[in-house]
């Protein structure tokens, strides 16, 4: 999934026409939040039978977005796992557009992103450290899937447990943690030697939770500054934050705002918080940047 926001939609491939129709299943829809149009989660078999979970406009089969893609031996119910999970997700709108190679593998278009991630793909953070899902022991019978963190740069071993809300912040990404953890979840469905409700509960609290990843804001707001558009001090008074010297000078409280965006640590941390609340972002995109709020998410 894409960090950047959708550009405007264009019309694609019609997902459901020809021989296509038989494979194609509809698993739910919703309205978009920016325009309220109703877009459609659809399920749709591919030639080397594996199943795509596609997101796209209900009507005009426009803007196509790749939510999963589910490997030929996948039971076919994944993929309402997988929509139910996304719908979940009140943020969604990270997915990467449709694109011929998605539908047909075999085809001669190279594919947008080669290393589309299994749940056993480890993710490595800039300092070296390496975060992947493990079967480890838990206080029941049954081991369980956890995502686990080397305390050593460039080494997998010796590792500890963290939370996928642990892996998101230190990465500052959603993806492609979660499509990792929605995978470890769909393959582990139908198993019995595993648990997996420790990190499915991870993954609903992270889609469902009103705290979200600021880097995203952090960029808009540097955008703005070196465009010379506007000032730290400006974004701050627009969003009523204003402190007042001596004199009784007016100035934007910056240390507000550069808390908020994650550039400076809150008061008895010793780094700055990945996480702001969504409607502090908010705030900050349409007051101080006049911008709307899905523009500044990841």
């Amino acid at each position: 999934m894409s960090n950047l926001t959708a550009p405007a939609p264009r019309v694609r491939h019609s997902l459901a026409s020809g021989s296509d129709a038989r494979c194609v299943q509809r698993l739910g829809q919703y309205a978009a939040p920016d325009g309220g149009q109703t877009r459609e989660i659809m399920s749709l078999g591919c030639p080397d039978g594996s199943t795509l979970v596609i997101d796209r406009l209900a009507h005009t089969l426009a803007d196509a977005r790749l939510v999963a893609r589910l490997a030929p031996e996948e039971p076919a119910e994944n993929a309402n796992i997988v929509a139910e999970i996304y719908l979940a997700d009140a943020t969604r709108g990270r997915c990467r557009r449709l694109t011929a190679h998605d539908l047909d593998p075999a085809s001669d278009s190279p594919p947008p992103n080669a290393n589309i991630p299994s749940h056993h793909t480890a993710l490595t953070h800039a300092a070296g450290h390496i975060y992947s899902i493990r079967r480890l022991a838990s206080g029941g019978s049954l081991r369980e899937l956890r995502w686990t963190r080397s305390p050593h740069p460039g080494q997998a071993d010796p590792f500890e447990p963290v939370s996928l809300r642990d892996v998101v912040g230190a990465l500052e990404n959603y993806e492609p943690a979660c499509s990792i953890t929605a995978r470890a979840l769909a393959v582990q469905r139908e198993r019995c030697d595993v648990s997996v409700c420790r990190l499915r509960g991870e993954l609903e609290r992270l889609t469902r939770s009103p705290i979200v990843l600021n880097r995203g804001l952090r960029e808009a707001v540097q955008r703005a500054l070196a465009g010379g558009e506007l000032s730290m001090s400006e974004i701050a008074i627009r969003c009523g934050r204003v402190k007042r010297d001596a004199h009784g000078r007016a100035s934007g409280e910056t240390s507000w705002l550069a808390r908020r965006i994650g550039q400076l640590p809150e008061g008895g941390a010793d780094r700055p918080t990945p996480w702001v609340h969504s409607d502090v972002l908010a705030l900050i995109a349409r007051q101080g940047l006049h911008a709307a709020p899905h523009e500044v998410e990841l």
